[in-house]
C-alpha cells in the first residue's frame, strides 16, 4: 500500500537521490585534495599559491555540499512529509466509512496511536531511512572504489573485512528490532487508551472515589510501556557500541598496515592521510546501516498496524442495487417482520417486529431498557444491516437508498447527546454544513473574537452588531436561533456572556445535561429533515419544558414523520401511534386511548407514572 504513495512522489525521490549522489561524489574529493597537499608539501613541489588553490577547491566543494544537502532534504524529507499527510487523511477518511461493529471492537486510544507514533515511524522509514540506506550502500561503494584506485587494494581489503560482520549482524538485528518495536507500539496504544478513558471518565472516577485504583491501573500500563521501550533501547545499546568497536578495529588495521606500507614506500604519506580520511568517511555509512535497519524495521512494524485498518472493509456501504436517482425521502416507513442481532453469537435484539409509519405521522416507541428501542433507530440510519425487505422507506428497500441520501434525510437525536468542542452555534448548525474549510472556519472565529473584543472596548453592546459578527464567522444565525427556540434553549444561550459564540468543553461538559440535550434537539430540528428520530431525548428536561418542545414539534413538523423513543408516557401520549416493545417483540400497538383501554403493560405503566406525579405534587 505504501508503494502507491511513493510512486506518486517518485519524481521528488529521484531528484533527491540524484542530488544526494552528487553530494557524496564531490565529498570524495576533499580527502584526495588533503593527500595531494600533504604530498606536495612533503616533496616541496607545492607553492603557497598552490596550497591556496587547493583550499579554494575544498571551500568550493564544501559550499556545493551545503547547497546539495539543502536540496536532498527538501526533495526527500518533503516527499515523506507529504506522504505522511496524505496517509493520515486517507486513514481518517477510511475510518469514517467503517461500520459501527469496527468501533465496537476497537478502542479509541489504539486508533489515536496509529495517527501519531505509527505514522511518525512510517515517515522516518520513507524519509531519513532513504538517506541512510543510500549512504550505507552507495557511499560505501564509492569510498571503497576510491580507496582501491587512489591508495592500495590490499589495504582496502583488510580495512573492509570487519565491515562484513556489520552486514551479517544487521540482518539479525533488523528482525529482532521489528518484533520489539511492534510490542512497543502496542504498549503505547494501550497507554494512550488508558489515558483517554480515564480523562473521559474523570467525573465517574471522582464520584466513586476511584482515583487511587485508576492510578494503579495507569501505573501498570505505564510500566508495560516503559518495559517495551527499554527492550528496544537495550538492543540498540548493545548493537551501537559493537558497531563502534568494529569501526575501531578497521581504523587500527589501517594505522598498522597503512603505516607499514608507507615505510616500505608502497604508498605515499599523502595517500596514507587520504586513506585515513576515507576510513573516517566510512564511519557514517556504517552507522547509517544500523539506522537504516532500525528505521525500516520500525516503519514496517507500524505499516502493518496501519494496513490492518485499511484492510477493514465497511459493512455498511452503497450496494450494486442502490438507486442513485433517489435524492429525497417522503417519510413513509415500514418494518416488516424485523429481526436483528448485533453479532451471530448474540441473542436477537428485535424479534419479528412489524409496523407501518405513514408519512407525516408520529410514532412513539416505549419499552424497558434493552427492549430494542435504540436498535430500531440505528437500523433506520443503517448503522447496521438487516435482511432485504425488513425495512422499507417510501416503498423502497433501505439498501436501495444511497447512504448519503438516507442519512441526510433523517435528523437524529441520540441518547448520548454529544457536543463538539466548539461554539454552540457551530454545534447546532453541524448537520446543515456541507464542506467547511475548517482552518478558515477557525480563522473566522478568531477574527470574530478579536472584533467582539474591540466592540466591548468601545462599549458597543448592541446585539444586532454581535450577531452580524457571528454570521460572518459561522453563517446564518437566524436559522440557528429558530432551531434553538423550538428546542427551548435560546433563552439559556442568551444568558451566556458570549451567547451563541460560547465555546463548550469536550463532549459538552461545560453545559448542563438539559442544555446539552436541548442543544442536540436544536441541531436535529435545524436540519429540517423529513424524518426525525428522538431517542430518549427529553429525559433531562422538566415537564413544562417538555410540553413546550412537544408543542413546537407538533406545530413545525405537521407534514413530517417523527419517531419518539421515551420512557415517560407524558412524552408520547399524543403520538398518532404508540409501539410497546417487550423483550424485542411487539407487545402492544395503538393510540394512547386504545392502549389504556387494552389494560396491558402500557396502561399499567401509565397508572404508575400518574401516581408518581400525584405524589410529587402532593
Amino acid at each position: 500500500m505504501l508503494a502507491r504513495y511513493i510512486r506518486k512522489y517518485k519524481g521528488s525521490y529521484i531528484l533527491g537521490i540524484i542530488t544526494l549522489f552528487i553530494v557524496d561524489l564531490i565529498s570524495l574529493k576533499i580527502p584526495q585534495f588533503t593527500g595531494e597537499i600533504t604530498d606536495g608539501l612533503e616533496a616541496g613541489t607545492l607553492s603557497f599559491h598552490g596550497v591556496l588553490r587547493y583550499i579554494g577547491l575544498i571551500v568550493l566543494v564544501g559550499g556545493g555540499m551545503a547547497i546539495g544537502r539543502f536540496f536532498w532534504r527538501y526533495f526527500i524529507f518533503g516527499a515523506s512529509r507529504r506522504i505522511e499527510y496524505e496517509l493520515r487523511n486517507d486513514m481518517f477518511s477510511h475510518l469514517s466509512k467503517l461500520s459501527m461493529r469496527f468501533y465496537n471492537e476497537h478502542k479509541t486510544g489504539d486508533l489515536m496511536a496509529h495517527f501519531t507514533n505509527d505514522l511518525a515511524a512510517v515517515r522516518m522509514s520513507i524519509g531519513p531511512a532513504v538517506i541512510t540506506t543510500f549512504d550505507a550502500i552507495i557511499m560505501t561503494i564509492m569510498v571503497v572504489i576510491k580507496m582501491v584506485v587512489y591508495v592500495n587494494l590490499k589495504l582496502t581489503l583488510l580495512a573492509c573485512i570487519p565491515m562484513i560482520f556489520i552486514l551479517i549482524g544487521g540482518v539479525f538485528y533488523g528482525r529482532a528490532i521489528e518484533r520489539r518495536f511492534q510490542d512497543k507500539q502496542q504498549a503505547f496504544s494501550d497507554l494512550t487508551d488508558e489515558v483517554q478513558e480515564s480523562i473521559s471518565g474523570i467525573r465517574v472516577i471522582k464520584a466513586f472515589v476511584q482515583e487511587r485504583a485508576e492510578l494503579k491501573s495507569f501505573a501498570k500500563a505505564n510500566q508495560n510501556n516503559k518495559e517495551k521501550n527499554l527492550r528496544v533501547v537495550k538492543l540498540q545499546a548493545v548493537v551501537m557500541p559493537l558497531l563502534d568497536v568494529i569501526i575501531g578495529i578497521s581504523s587500527v588495521i589501517t594505522l598498522f598496515y597503512g603505516g607499514y606500507l608507507v615505510f616500505e614506500g608502497q604508498i605515499s604519506t599523502g595517500q596514507f592521510v587520504a586513506f585515513n580520511s576515507y576510513i573516517g568517511m566510512l564511519v557514517w555509512p556504517m552507522i547509517a546501516a544500523g539506522d537504516s535497519i532500525t528505521y525500516f524495521s520500525q516503519g514496517s512494524a507500524s505499516m502493518k498496524r496501519i494496513d490492518s485498518i485499511f484492510m477493514e472493509v465497511p459493512e455498511i456501504k452503497d450496494e450494486e442495487t442502490v438507486d442513485r436517482a433517489i435524492t429525497k425521502l417522503e417519510g413513509e416507513i415500514s418494518l416488516n417482520h424485523l429481526t436483528f442481532r448485533f453479532q451471530e453469537s448474540f441473542p436477537d435484539v428485535l424479534k419479528d417486529v412489524s409496523v407501518t409509519i405513514p408519512k407525516g405521522s408520529t410514532l412513539a416507541i416505549l419499552g424497558k431498557t434493552g427492549s430494542g428501542k435504540t436498535a430500531i433507530a440505528n437500523l433506520l440510519l443503517r448503522m447496521y444491516n438487516v435482511e432485504p425487505g425488513m425495512i422499507t422507506i417510501d416503498g423502497r428497500d433501505i439498501r436501495e437508498i444511497p447512504l448519503k441520501t438516507l442519512r441526510s434525510q433523517i435528523a437524529y437525536v441520540p441518547q448520548d447527546n454529544f457536543l463538539f468542542s466548539d461554539t454552540l452555534q457551530t454545534n447546532i448548525a453541524f448537520g446543515t454544513r456541507d464542506l467547511i474549510d475548517l482552518p478558515e472556519h477557525h480563522k473566522k472565529f478568531s477574527l470574530f473574537q478579536s472584533k467582539k473584543e474591540r466592540l466591548d472596548d468601545r462599549k458597543e453592546t448592541d446585539l444586532y452588531s454581535r450577531e452580524n459578527l457571528i454570521d460572518q464567522a459561522y453563517g446564518d444565525l437566524d436559522q440557528v436561533m429558530d432551531a434553538a427556540k423550538m428546542a427551548c434553549i435560546h433563552e439559556n444561550i442568551m444568558e451566556f456572556p458570549s451567547q451563541y459564540a460560547t465555546m463548550v468543553g469536550e463532549r459538552g461538559v461545560t453545559v448542563s445535561g438539559g442544555q446539552k440535550q436541548r442543544s442536540s434537539i436544536a441541531r436535529a430540528l435545524m436540519k429540517d429533515a423529513p424524518i426525525l428520530i428522538l431517542d430518549d431525548s427529553l429525559s433531562a428536561v422538566d415537564t413544562n419544558t417538555e410540553e413546550r418542545i412537544l408543542a413546537h414539534l407538533k406545530e413545525n413538523r405537521a407534514d413530517k414523520t417523527t419517531i419518539i423513543i421515551a420512557h415517560r408516557i407524558s412524552t408520547i401520549q399524543n403520538a398518532d401511534r404508540i409501539l410497546v416493545l417487550e423483550d424485542g417483540k411487539r407487545a402492544e400497538y395503538g393510540t394512547h386511548e386504545e392502549l389504556i383501554a387494552l389494560g396491558g403493560h402500557y396502561a399499567k405503566l401509565y397508572k404508575e407514572q400518574q401516581l408518581e406525579k400525584q405524589l410529587e405534587t402532593a
